[in-house]
This record gives C-alpha cells, sequence and structure tokens, in this order.
C-alpha cells in the first residue's frame, strides 16, 4: 500500500482523555492513499452538512443535535482505536484541500470553528478544563471572595438569559474583547473591561483561540503548497486534492430509480412539473431553438438518461428536434454518436452519470450556451423572471434571490423546490436527478391520496 507519511504512530494517548484534538501540528503517521481519501470525504459529509443547515437558518439547539449527529453518522470506524486518527487525519487532509484560495479558506475556517463548537460543548467540564490549559490561556478562575462580591450581578445575568443559578458555579475573569459574541449577545456581566464568563460559556474563549489558531495555519498550509507539495506531489497527492473541493458526495443517479422509465409523450409534461430550473430552461431552448451547443447537451442528455429516457427515445427525442434545425442527415453524422456514447454504446463504453448540482455550478458557459446553473449563471433580473414563470410567490422568490446573493446556489434551488411543490426537503438539493425523483413523489404521493384505494367510482 502506498502511504502519504512512513512513521506510524498511535494519537489515542493525547489529550488528556479527550476525544477532541486540537490540530496544533500534522500527525506523524503512515497513511494509505485510500484512507487518505474516504477519511476526507467522510469528515467533508459532516462539514457541507453543517454548512447546508446553516444556511438554513437552524437554530442552536437544532444545530448541536444535527452536528453531533453527523459526526457519529459519518466519522466511525471498524476499530475504536483508530477514531482519534481518522479525525485528526481527515482534518489535516481536508486544511489541504481548502487552503487554496481565500474563499475556500473562509469557508473551512468557519464550518471547522462551528464544529469544532459543538463538539467541546459536549465534553465533560474537567476535560473542557484541561482543553483550556492546552491552548495556554492564562485564565484562571474567580476566586471565591471576589465571585461573593459580584454573585448578585452574576445571578442577574444568569436569570436574563435563562440560565441556571447554582451555588457552585465557575467563573473566569477574562478581557472583555476576547469574547465578542458573548459581549454582543449581553450575555456576561462586565467590570472594569473584564467579562465574567460561566463554566457553560467559557467554549467562546475557546473558539476565540482556536479560529485564530486555525487561521493562521491555513496560510502557513498555503504558502507550503505553493512552494512545496503542489509539485512534489503532483502525480499522487495533488489529484485528489484538488478533486476534494468540489467533490459531490451524494448517488450518482446513472439508473432511474425503479418503474421510472419515462415515454416520449409525457415529457413535455413531466418537465413542466419535476425539471429543476436549470433542465427546465435546457429543455425549453432546445424546444424553442431545436438545437443546443455541447455543453447544453450534456448536461440535459445525461440528466434525461438518468431518469428514464431510454437510448431509442432519447435518439428519437434529440433527431426530432434538431433535424428541424440540422436536417436529419447531419443529425445522424454529427450528434447521434455522441447520444449513444453517453449510453454507453460507443467508444470505451463508459456508461456516464448525470452531472450532480457542484459540477453545474462550478461550469463556465460561454456566449449561446444554455446549460451552467441559472441561480449562478443568470442575471437577477433574467432569475426572476424564470422563478416568476415557475410560479414560484413573491416572499418565496425573495429569499431565492437572497440565497443567490449570498451565492448559497444548492439552497436557493432547494427553497424554489419547496416553493414550487409546498413540501420541506430537508436534505437540500445536490443533484438535478434528486430534484425530479423527490418531485415525483411528492405528486405522486398527492395523487394517491386525492384516489385513494377502494374509493367507490360509481354512485
Amino acid at each position: 500500500m502506498e502511504a502519504v507519511r512512513s512513521q506510524r504512530k498511535s494519537l489515542v494517548s493525547t489529550g488528556v482523555g479527550s476525544t477532541l484534538p486540537l490540530y496544533r501540528s500534522a500527525p506523524p503517521l503512515e497513511v494509505r492513499l485510500e484512507d487518505f481519501e474516504l477519511y476526507a470525504i467522510d469528515r467533508l459529509r459532516v462539514l457541507k452538512g453543517i454548512s447546508d443547515a446553516l444556511s438554513r437558518g437552524k437554530k442552536p439547539d437544532e444545530m448541536e443535535k444535527l452536528v453531533l449527529d453527523l459526526w457519529k453518522t459519518n466519522m466511525r470506524h471498524q476499530h475504536s482505536s483508530e477514531l482519534l486518527n481518522k479525525d485528526i487525519i481527515s482534518h489535516f487532509v481536508l486544511r489541504l484541500v481548502y487552503c487554496r484560495t481565500e474563499e475556500l479558506r473562509k469557508w473551512f475556517l468557519s464550518i471547522e470553528t462551528t464544529l469544532f463548537r459543538y463538539r467541546f460543548r459536549e465534553e465533560p467540564p474537567e476535560i473542557q478544563r484541561a482543553l483550556m490549559a492546552d491552548f495556554d490561556l492564562p485564565y484562571k478562575a474567580v476566586t471565591t471572595a471576589e465571585y461573593e462580591s459580584v454573585k448578585e450581578k452574576l445571578n442577574q445575568v444568569a436569570r436574563a438569559i435563562g440560565q441556571p443559578i447554582t451555588t457552585d458555579a465557575i467563573y473566569y475573569k477574562v478581557p472583555f474583547e476576547e469574547v465578542p459574541e458573548l459581549v454582543a449577545g449581553r450575555r456576561v456581566f462586565i467590570q472594569k473591561g473584564n467579562a465574567y464568563i460561566a463554566m457553560n460559556q467559557v467554549v467562546s474563549l475557546v473558539i476565540t483561540q482556536f479560529r485564530s489558531h486555525l487561521s493562521k495555519a491555513l496560510v502557513l498550509t498555503n504558502r507550503k503548497w505553493t512552494s512545496m507539495i503542489r509539485e512534489q506531489e503532483k502525480d499522487r497527492l495533488v489529484p485528489i486534492i484538488e478533486a476534494l473541493s468540489t467533490s459531490y458526495l451524494g448517488p450518482d443517479y446513472n439508473q432511474p430509480r425503479e418503474h421510472a422509465e419515462i415515454s416520449l409523450k409525457d415529457i413535455d409534461q413531466i418537465a413542466k412539473s419535476s425539471f429543476p430550473l436549470c433542465m427546465g430552461h435546457l429543455f425549453e431552448k432546445l424546444r424553442e431553438d431545436h438545437h443546443l451547443k455541447h455543453g447544453g447537451r450534456m448536461q440535459l442528455g445525461l440528466f434525461l438518461k438518468g431518469v428514464g429516457l431510454k437510448l431509442d427515445d432519447a435518439l428519437a427525442f434529440w433527431r426530432a428536434e434538431f433535424s428541424r434545425k440540422v436536417g436529419a442527415e447531419r443529425f445522424e453524422k454529427e450528434y447521434a454518436y455522441s447520444i449513444r456514447h453517453n449510453y454507453g454504446k460507443e467508444g470505451k463504453r463508459t456508461d456516464y452519470t448525470p452531472y450532480s448540482c457542484q459540477k453545474i455550478i462550478s461550469s463556465t458557459p460561454g456566449v449561446g450556451d444554455h446549460h451552467g446553473c441559472p441561480y449562478r449563471h443568470f442575471s437577477e433580473e433574467n432569475l426572476r423572471a424564470a422563478l416568476t414563470r415557475m410560479r414560484v410567490g413573491n416572499r418565496a422568490l425573495e429569499d431565492v434571490i437572497d440565497k443567490v446573493r449570498n451565492r448559497h446556489y444548492q439552497l436557493a434551488c432547494t427553497l424554489t423546490f419547496e416553493a414550487v411543490h409546498g413540501s420541506s426537503c430537508d436534505a437540500g438539493v445536490n443533484h438535478p436527478n434528486q430534484y425530479y425523483n423527490d418531485s415525483q413523489r411528492i405528486l405522486e404521493s398527492q395523487k394517491s391520496s386525492s384516489n385513494p384505494k377502494g374509493t367507490a367510482a360509481s354512485m
């Protein structure tokens, strides 16, 4: 097995019994290339789940449960002794992945900090204090005498923020600028420039340190990447690193769901009811212009394959449109081959998969192209018009536009789905074929509930 490092060493003994590492330095571990990538993908599932939840405005109590559930689901290992190693390895792999641009660093810093916050809060007080010591924080607990002198003020703050009042509470006195989020939220008592923070609030103090350390580390990692790692590992690690930042982590939708074949006679109605905007736009342009450039043909063609359009029907569908523009003979000579190729019937016989949202968003359509993600590539005026045609209401439309302005394109698509179907989509939209499948399930459910079995057909 190929290894990333040469020295093997267990990390389970570090961290005074804590399973929460501080990621101070890269571990001297031997890592198989398969694990290098798989560990990173598992952690990436956690980070993207957190990012989606934050974008959707989840409340803190909802976030806490979601983060811990994501961690337990994705960061498991068949050998419990390897859990900590997997945690540390995956963090440093993704640090390499996300150090390469300012935008990537900003995202990774924000989401890793959120993950650390909720994991820290799950630790018992003695472990939290040990982690504080590991950060070399110079703050000590307030003495009994000082606590008694400000006890009433501290209790007033505790009552105001709904915290329980206990006689054995531990408080730390720190410069108020060290805990800006607590000060901004008026959740601490401040006296003479110092904030008195309860033990259950020290996460704010630790998070400030964690974020500062990781921010600096990402910049340093970027320097190492550009000056050394990128060239040294160009044939081995670089392809993995570059692919991970745009990885799609869900099913490939290469095969349609069971009993999900579609026929040409139904395709216009299905396009209207269940195609996401990116595919609906391509479908409309094909009907209008009887032609699409290569990028559009690939994006729409593979999507139609994934929703159940058989090869013979696909050839008939594209032939009917293109023949009106270029003639049947030219279609057979120049376009039919690529359609059969997408279905794995020509060339290397590769069975190509439909494009994910991530791939579509990262595309760069040129003049005359209609592929890509409308939420990213449309002007705001054109996007508003398209959403209006989909009968997205005014309030939902403004929510979608707000997400687009903040570059949450998949969340914008999710909100569109919810507005069109009147149903929530908690998992978010990550793939056009997922959008289609979920739409069809909702419509089938509505059809079944409006015509339940056993209903009398006659009076």
